[in-house]
């Protein structure tokens, strides 16, 4: 077989390509030393972190693209975690924390301030920053913050309603209308109308301890011990909420007031001030530093789930932690001080079951009042600090059981020739004394509890399904506008006289507080998000022609919004008591 090919073309062939090729490595050099002379001289005149820096953050717009947090394992994403989760991180995954710095984007971000959001949700998300003046100017628009293009399906993964999750565990049908359920019984008095128009110079709340006759233990440790927290006013804070609902991934659809069109924002400011010292602001590195290498577990309602992911919202500002919980804890980890954040689903505290009793059927929830809820309490000698709260469930249609024996019911009691012993009010008092006494009688439990007082709803003129409404309420009530609530009295009163009389039994080491909040945040029905609580772009958010109010939600508080009060308070009790330690130990 012989070739095509002439003896001699190969050669002749490279021969002529050789000079070709010459030529075109000749003309690359020289074309590569061009762009490097002029590469040199846009150097000069425009440095090349400046350069870069505006091609990766957009500050042009003054909106930045963050690729905070990068999974080391690819192969995780939200989609595959557990549906009991918070969804704030892929469980089980390692995350390696890669913080962006925004300081001196355009001059208009604190130093040192660094934000994070989830590897592969890049999208534009508003700067935040302690100046609120412009916070505002690049969030607000017509009046509220509008929630980043592209980053609606990352946040509403994130949010995929735990709360369902949490329900569907008891039983509940329609999880759905659980936060409506828990409120109602609530019999609340007309309240006095509020001048329209926030007033930013505004000081209100008066000074209020709403506390019982009885001496109440509310505080630990010798440093500031004297002064009493829960004393004290409101007043507006220009500096405006340590975040936003933009900047953290954990907020409950329900909660996140902002997003779901609320047009008012300065319900966000208000902080308490009390009368005989200073309560700081939120500082998430002294918590974290406080907290290292401890746990804190918030156990209770949905009401407990608020607070707790308000304080997810204030630590996310230094760092993001990684979820390492699932549908029967959620648990969130600070890698950098080792400290845990947990969360327990338990709407009375005390155990309940389902089973017939008596004369009273299957299927109807019997409440075990001298029994404390077994699915946390095998838990406690392994938290730190443990904050409880409890009382709105006691609304819901339950039996009472004391002993074996069916002592009363709410919204259920089919027998009428027998007499209920106790009402749900006397329940909740039963209900908290037993708690109390179990952990402080608990041998393996020496950590600090913290008991947070009843948390008052705002439905002025009915109850959520009688026409209760805290429609357009903007900002807090001044002293003189305050009305009765005898409902609120009462479960705050049998939540004291529970309280005293739980920690009488004490037999170990514990430390065991009330946080008192109920007077103070009386005076927040601006707080709750109303009628702002879903996207649905077609909800009504004002009264009718015929004066009904629109479906709304003022049980639960927004956020950012006076719930991070809450921790505020937190954070002084257990820096009190820390803190308290070391001096008394040195």
């Amino acid at each position: 077989m012989t070739s095509d090919w002439p003896k001699g073309s190969v050669t002749m062939a490279a021969s002529a390509a050789f000079p070709q090729s010459l030529a075109y490595i000749t003309a690359s050099v020289a074309g590569l030393a061009v762009f490097l002379f002029l590469s040199s001289l846009l150097l000069v005149s425009n440095p090349l972190s400046s350069t870069v820096q505006e091609y990766f953050y957009k500050v042009d717009t003054l909106k930045v693209i963050l690729p905070a947090v990068i999974p080391k394992n690819q192969t995780d994403t939200y989609s595959n975690v557990d549906a009991g989760d918070n969804k704030s991180l892929p469980s089980g995954s390692d995350f390696e924390l890669k913080p962006t710095s925004l300081s001196g984007i355009n001059g208009s971000v604190s130093e040192g301030v660094r934000y994070y959001l989830p590897s592969g949700s890049e999208s534009n998300v508003e700067v935040p920053n302690s100046n609120k003046e412009l916070r505002e100017d690049s969030m607000k628009k017509d009046g509220h913050v509008q929630v980043p293009a592209g980053n609606t399906e990352m946040k509403e993964e994130l949010q995929k309603n735990d709360r369902v999750a949490d329900v569907k565990d008891l039983g509940i049908k329609n999880p759905a209308s659980v936060d409506e359920e828990v409120a109602k019984g609530a019999k609340v008095s007309e309240a006095s109308s509020v001048p329209s128009g926030p007033d930013p110079k505004l000081k209100s709340g008066g000074e209020t301890s709403y506390a019982a006759s009885q001496e109440v233990p509310t505080m630990t440790g010798s440093d500031d011990s004297g002064c009493d927290l829960f004393k004290g006013t409101w007043f507006y804070d220009p500096l405006g909420p340590m975040y936003t609902n933009n900047s953290c991934p954990v907020i409950t659809r329900m909660q996140n007031c902002q997003g779901n069109g609320r047009p008012d924002r300065e319900y966000e400011s208000y902080r308490w001030k009390p009368s005989q010292c200073d309560l700081p602001r939120f500082d998430a590195k002294k918590f974290l530093e406080l907290m290292r290498g401890k746990t804190i577990a918030f156990i209770g309602d949905s009401v407990a789930r608020n607070q707790m992911e308000s304080l997810l919202c204030l630590l996310w500002q230094v760092e993001v932690p990684r979820n390492q919980g699932n549908r029967r804890m959620h648990r969130y980890y600070f890698r950098s001080t080792s400290t845990k954040i947990v969360r327990m689903w338990s709407s009375w505290l005390v155990h309940q079951t389902p089973e017939a009793i008596d004369f009273a059927p299957e299927g109807v929830t019997k409440v075990h009042l001298d029994t404390p809820d077994e699915n946390f309490m095998e838990f406690v000698p392994t938290f730190d600090v443990v904050v409880l709260s409890s009382g709105h469930w006691f609304a819901k249609q339950s039996v009472y059981v004391l002993n074996n024996e069916i002592v009363g019911g709410r919204l259920w009691w089919p027998d009428k020739s027998r007499e209920a012993k106790i009402n749900n009010i006397e329940a909740f008092g039963a209900s908290v004394e037993n708690i109390v006494a179990s952990i402080v009688t608990h041998p393996n439990f020496t950590g600090l509890a913290i008991l947070r007082s009843y948390s008052p709803s705002h439905y002025e003129g009915g109850a959520w399904d009688t026409g209760g409404s805290c429609t357009g309420k903007t900002r807090p009530l001044e002293p003189e506008q305050m009305v009765k609530n005898d409902n609120i009295d009462k479960m705050h009163e049998k939540q004291i006289t529970g309280f005293l009389r739980g920690i009488q039994k004490k037999s170990n080491k514990s430390k065991f507080v009330m946080m008192d909040i109920t007077g103070v945040f009386s005076y927040r029905h601006d707080g709750h998000p109303g009628p702002f609580r879903s996207l649905d772009p077609n909800k009504r958010t004002h009264f009718g022609p015929d004066g009904k109010p629109p479906p709304q939600d003022c049980l639960h508080w927004c956020m950012p919004g006076p719930v991070d009060t809450w921790n505020e308070f937190v954070l002084e009790i257990i820096r009190r008591e820390y803190e308290g330690k070391k001096s008394s130990s040195s």
